[in-house]
């Protein structure tokens, strides 16, 4: 987060919360680099050079200015498009060097202003997808797409944070240019994007270093930085363009990314929105905002497992196409539907088109797109589990979760499956051209047994069966029936279904259910699903998304922070905060 010089203007910034509480605006998640503002990227053979140069006036919504690139949400989403870019558009490149279009400062963060007149939702929504956009970088080292960051100036806070998502730092030496996490002695909150968890984690700093970093406000530059660990190199600047170089020359030469692929193009995506209604080629999303649900219906059309079709194709093949509007759902239904609770996930289509994606996935990994395909279907369901929103698997006649498709069933906090068939349809035509007597099924396939790994390094069968994975245990015998057409009393047998009504208690089920959901607290109903769905383990991302951002949520609604005479109020007007000195 960032540090400014211009103060906050206390009726200014309540005047601006009390405005955007009241309406928070529309958020669009299309761009493209024609479009950036605040990014610009060189693409030289196998290195990408990306210059962060943030446009003062160009924050997403009015009432504060850009300064020191200081970023908002809209920087962030400019960002996020640009991985997304570099990943599929440009394969060939395989380190990236990020650093900033300023000449003496690369990042002061997250805007102060922003954070200090926002909601409290606007401001949860920002920290979880910046930090989601951080993962995905992160997600490609092993991808063999090395993330340098060149660090031509000071980085602090979320500037800061943004360099400890590369897998290398490189600081400027010049006696002035630091890395700081100013946010606990200066504004009262957490670094917001997993800050000090990656201190400690990804960089190994000694927690008792890690305790003066983090309440330093100024931080560290220099010799230091690199004897803390805070950086790699501490490069003085007269060598500064040779040395970074020299470091994206190297890690290209090390990288296993194919050197001649081609790339496919991202074009816009195709989206009718109307008032209860988001339609894409694949994805239709209805809401009833009475009941506050959302419901998601992803269709799964004819498609082969030949990747030939896929490289033909591009971002029009059928699963490439489902996972980028599946997630741009999901952005917008998060971000601009904050009171649609509960999201009811169905699929449609043949159980062997779901198949046929299947073995696209499992058996041409060596092939790049294909691979790059599902780092994205992985990262995008790793967005479903972080969710702060009831999910609720349907699974009907005329669907196929089945191989990649039944992760999305496995990743609600509840499954509801017919057995056999609505009698009142049996002579009815579904829309995926199913017969309505069909039952339902669902097929376990390789994919569900480390394809698609959740935060907590677990797959979503061995978080739901956690400590069942011995000799004859529940993932054993799940594993034993692989490939086989599982109906509701079979997939109730196994543990794959919350539950398995009949035509008769279906229609009662699901209406008890979703009105016991909306009488709720939702703010309990957060708390609880984020406990039970990360089990076990406790891995960089978990404490990020669990346990850091857990604490952050509650330290942005306490008045120490965000109160009439808090931190974040207080900053920049020669005051300081009056702190409650109640530690509970």
């Amino acid at each position: 987060m960032t540090v400014l010089e211009e103060p906050v203007n206390d009726v200014a910034a309540d005047t601006a919360e009390s405005a955007r509480s009241e309406a928070v605006p529309h958020v669009d998640f299309d761009t493209g680099p024609e479009r950036y503002r605040h990014w610009r990227f060189t693409v030289d053979g196998p290195t990408a050079w990306v210059y962060l140069d943030v446009a003062e006036d160009g924050g997403i919504v009015p009432g504060y200015e850009l300064k020191l690139n200081s970023y908002d949400l809209g920087v962030d989403i400019e960002l996020y498009d640009l991985t997304q870019r570099l990943r599929f558009e440009h394969p060939q490149v395989r380190s990236v060097v990020l650093t900033s279009g300023k000449d003496t400062n690369f990042c002061a963060g997250a805007n102060i202003r922003m954070l200090a007149g926002s909601s409290h939702p606007w401001k949860v929504n920002f920290c979880k997808f910046t930090n989601e956009t951080r993962n995905g970088i992160e997600d490609m080292t092993d991808a063999g797409q090395t993330w340098i960051a060149a660090l031509n100036g000071t980085a602090a806070g979320g500037g800061y944070e943004m360099a400890l998502a590369c897998d290398r730092i490189l600081l400027v030496d010049d006696r002035s240019s630091a890395v700081s996490l100013p946010e606990v002695p200066l504004l009262g909150v957490l670094p917001g994007t997993g800050g000090l968890t990656r201190v400690i984690d990804k960089r190994r700093v000694r927690k008792d270093r890690a305790d003066v970093f983090a309440t330093r406000s100024e931080g560290f530059g220099g010799r230091k930085a690199v004897e803390w660990k805070l950086v790699d190199e501490a490069v003085p600047r007269r060598e500064w363009d040779r040395v970074v170089a020299e470091r994206a020359a190297e890690a290209a030469g090390a990288s296993t990314r194919p050197a001649d692929a081609q790339g496919i193009s991202l074009p816009p995506l195709q989206r009718t929105e109307a008032d209860g209604a988001l339609t894409y080629d694949h994805v239709r999303v209805t809401l009833d905002r009475e009941a506050r649900t959302a419901t998601v219906v992803v269709a799964v059309p004819e498609m082969t497992d030949d990747p030939a079709a896929l490289h033909d194709q591009g971002a029009a093949h059928p699963l490439l196409a489902i996972v980028r509007e599946l997630d741009d759902a999901i952005l917008r239904l998060r971000t601009n539907e904050l009171e649609i609770g509960t999201w009811l996930l169905l699929t449609e289509g043949s159980t062997e088109h779901a198949l046929a994606a299947d073995r696209l996935l499992a058996g041409h990994q060596d092939d790049w797109l294909v691979a790059e395909t599902t780092r994205y279907l992985r990262r995008v369901l790793k967005r479903l589990d972080v969710t702060s929103r009831s999910l609720i698997a349907l699974i009907e006649p005329g669907s196929c979760f089945a191989g990649p498709f039944l992760e999305l069933a496995l990743a609600c906090d509840r499954q509801y499956m017919l057995e056999g068939t609505f009698e009142e349809d049996e002579d009815a035509t579904l829309p995926s051209g199913a017969a309505a007597e069909e039952p339902a099924v669902v097929v376990v396939t390789d994919a569900q047994f480390g394809t698609f790994p959740m935060g907590n390094g677990l797959t979503r069968l061995g978080s739901r069966f956690y400590g069942d994975d011995g000799e004859g245990g529940a993932l054993e015998t799940i594993r034993a029936r692989r490939g086989e057409e599982l109906t509701g009393g079979d997939a109730d047998d196994l543990g794959l279904v919350t539950d398995a009504p009949d035509d008769i208690d279906w229609t009662d089920e699901i209406r008890i259910l979703l009105e016991e959901r909306a009488s709720l607290s939702p703010d309990a109903l957060t708390g609880m699903e984020a406990n039970h769905r990360f089990v076990g383990p406790e891995t960089m991302e978990t404490r990020i998304f669990g346990r850091l951002t857990a604490w952050q949520n509650w330290i942005f609604i306490r008045p120490n922070a965000s109160g009439p005479e808090g931190a974040l109020r207080k900053y920049g007007t020669g005051r300081k905060a009056d702190f409650d000195q109640k530690r509970v």
